[in-house]
C-alpha cells in the first residue's frame, strides 16, 4: 500500500486510531469525560480530513475500497451524525449508574464500520463493514444493563444481526458461484450481459436484498424495529435510525446502481413492492402507537420506503434526491431523538406522550425544536423535509414511477396526522403533576441549536448543499 493510499484512507485511520486511544485510556485511566473528549476529537479530525482527501479522489485502495466524492459525502454525513450522538450521549450517560467510557469506544467502532460501508466496492469489505457495525450496535442497544427493555433490545438486535448476516453471506456465495467475481463493478458488467434471470443469480440477489432489508428495517423485515427503538437508550436509537441506516442505504445505492436494476424487471418489481408496502405499513402502524419512540420507529420505516423511490428512479436527479433526503432525514431524526435524550431522566427515557404534555409551557425552547423537527418529518414547506420530498417526487416523475409516487403522496398525508398528534400534546395544557422533570444538558442544548439552524437553512436555502451533492454524484453515475 502506497503513501497516497494511506492518505486516501485517512478518515478511516483517524477513527480507528481514536477507538484504540479510547480503549487504552479506558484500560489505564478510566474517565468518562476524557474518553468522550477523545471520541469527539477523533470524529472532528476525521471530518476535517475529508477536504484534504477530496483533492485526490477518486482513488481505489486495492479492490476492496474506493475513496471517491460519493464515499466522502456519506462519510461526512456519518461523522457529523456520530459527533452529535457522542455529544448527546455524554450527559445522558451521566444520569445513569455504571461504567460509561466504553460506550464511546463502541460508538467509534460502529462509526468505523459505517464508513467502510460507504466506501465498499467488494463483497469482502461490504461484509466486514456490516459486521463491525452490527457487533457494536447490539452491545450499545443493551448498554444500560439494569434496563430489562434494553437487554431485550440488545438480544433482539443480536438475533437480527445473525439472521441478516446469514442471508447476506449465502446470497454473496450464490452470486460469486454464478458470476465468478465479488467486485461490484465486475458484477455489474456481467449482470448487464446476462441479466438476473438465472436461478442461482436471482436467488443470491434476493437473499442479499433480504439481509439488507433487515438492516434498513423495510417491510417485511421491519418487525424488530419498534421493540429495539423503544428498548435501546435514546442516543443509540438515534444512531441506529440515522448513521446505521444511512450507511447501509449508501451501499445499496452504490451496489444496485452498478447492476442497473432498471434493466432487471424482477428487481424492479421487488423494490417497488417493498417501497410501497413500507410506506403504508409504517404510517398505518404509527397511527396506533402511544409511545413516542415506537411512533418514530414506524415513521422511519415509512421514510425508508420514500427513500427507495430514489433507488427505483434513474439518473442524476435520483441520486441527488437520495443524498439530500438522507441529509434532511439525518438532521430531523437526530433533532427529535436529541429532544428525547435531553428530556430523559435517570429511571427511564422520555418515550411516553405524557412526558410531552404541556412541554411548550415548561420548556418552550425544546418544544420549538421538537415542533420544527416533526414538521420537517411531515414534509411541511420551509423545512428540509419538504425539499427532500420534493426532490424524491421529482426523481420519481422523471422516471414515470407513478405507483410509488401516488403511494408517497397518500402516505405523506397519513403521516401528518401522528406528527400533529405529538405537536398537539406538546402545546396542550400542562399537567398538574409533571410525569418526568426534564434535566438540563448544555451539550444537548448546543447540539439541538445547531441541528435546528441546519434544518431551517436546508429548508429555506438548500442551494449550497445541492451543489455539493451534484459534484459528489459524478463518481456514481
Amino acid at each position: 500500500m502506497s503513501r497516497l493510499d494511506l492518505i486516501a484512507l485517512a478518515p478511516l485511520i483517524i477513527v480507528a486510531t481514536a477507538s484504540v486511544a479510547a480503549m487504552l485510556m479506558i484500560a489505564f485511566f478510566r474517565n468518562h469525560k476524557y474518553t468522550a473528549i477523545v471520541s469527539l476529537v477523533g470524529l472532528a479530525l476525521a471530518l476535517a480530513s475529508l477536504p484534504v482527501v477530496a483533492t485526490m479522489t477518486p482513488r481505489s485502495v486495492t479492490s476492496l475500497l474506493i475513496v471517491d466524492q460519493y464515499a466522502l459525502f456519506y462519510m461526512g454525513l456519518i461523522f457529523c451524525a456520530a459527533f452529535v450522538v457522542a455529544a448527546l450521549s455524554y450527559s445522558y450517560l451521566e444520569r445513569h449508574d455504571g461504567y460509561h467510557a466504553e460506550f464511546h469506544l463502541l460508538l467509534l467502532v460502529a462509526t468505523l464500520g459505517t464508513a467502510v460501508l460507504a466506501a465498499s466496492t467488494h463483497f469482502a469489505s461490504f461484509f466486514l463493514g456490516i459486521e463491525i457495525l452490527s457487533v457494536s450496535l447490539y452491545t450499545m442497544a443493551a448498554y444500560l444493563r439494569h434496563s430489562d427493555r434494553g437487554i431485550e433490545a440488545g438480544v433482539k438486535y443480536l438475533i437480527l444481526a445473525a439472521v441478516s448476516s446469514a442471508f447476506i453471506l449465502f446470497g454473496m456465495a450464490l452470486v460469486y458461484a454464478e458470476l465468478g467475481s465479488m467486485e461490484f463493478a465486475q458484477i455489474g458488467l456481467r449482470v448487464a450481459a446476462t441479466g438476473v434471470h438465472g436461478l442461482p443469480l436471482l436467488a443470491g440477489t434476493v437473499l442479499i436484498i433480504v439481509g439488507l432489508g433487515f438492516k434498513l428495517a423495510v417491510v417485511p423485515f421491519h418487525l424488530w424495529t419498534p421493540d429495539v427503538y423503544e428498548g435501546a437508550p435514546a442516543p443509540v436509537t438515534a444512531f441506529i435510525a440515522t448513521v446505521s441506516k444511512g450507511a447501509v442505504f449508501a451501499l445499496v445505492l452504490r451496489y444496485f446502481s452498478r447492476i442497473d436494476i432498471h434493466a432487471q424487471q424482477p428487481l424492479l418489481v421487488i423494490f417497488t413492492i417493498i417501497a410501497v408496502a413500507s410506506m403504508f405499513a409504517g404510517n398505518l402502524l404509527a397511527l396506533l402507537q402511544k409511545n413516542v419512540k415506537r411512533i418514530l420507529a414506524y415513521s422511519s420505516i415509512s421514510h425508508l420506503g420514500y427513500l427507495l423511490v430514489t433507488l427505483l428512479a434513474s439518473g442524476h436527479t435520483a441520486v441527488t434526491a437520495a443524498a439530500f433526503y438522507l441529509t434532511a432525514y439525518f438532521v430531523t431524526t437526530l433533532g427529535v431523538f436529541g429532544v428525547v435524550t435531553v428530556l430523559s431522566g435517570r429511571d427511564r427515557d422520555a418515550d411516553s406522550l405524557d412526558d410531552y404534555q404541556g412541554l411548550a409551557w415548561r420548556r418552550p425552547w425544546l418544544a420549538g425544536v421538537l415542533t420544527a423537527m416533526l414538521l420537517s418529518l411531515a414534509g411541511i414547506p420551509l423545512t428540509a423535509g419538504f425539499i427532500g420530498k420534493f426532490y424524491v417526487v421529482a426523481a420519481g416523475v422523471d422516471s414515470s414511477l407513478w405507483i410509488p409516487i401516488i403511494a408517497l403522496v397518500i402516505n405523506s398525508v397519513i403521516g401528518l396526522f401522528y406528527y400533529l398528534r405529538i405537536i398537539v400534546v406538546v402545546y396542550a395544557r400542562p399537567p398538574e403533576v409533571i410525569a418526568q422533570e426534564p434535566v438540563h444538558s448544555l451539550s444537548g442544548s448546543a447540539m439541538l441549536a445547531g441541528l435546528t439552524a441546519v434544518l431551517v437553512w436546508l429548508g429555506v436555502y438548500p442551494g449550497p448543499i445541492i451543489d455539493i451533492i451534484k459534484k459528489t454524484i459524478q463518481s456514481l453515475i
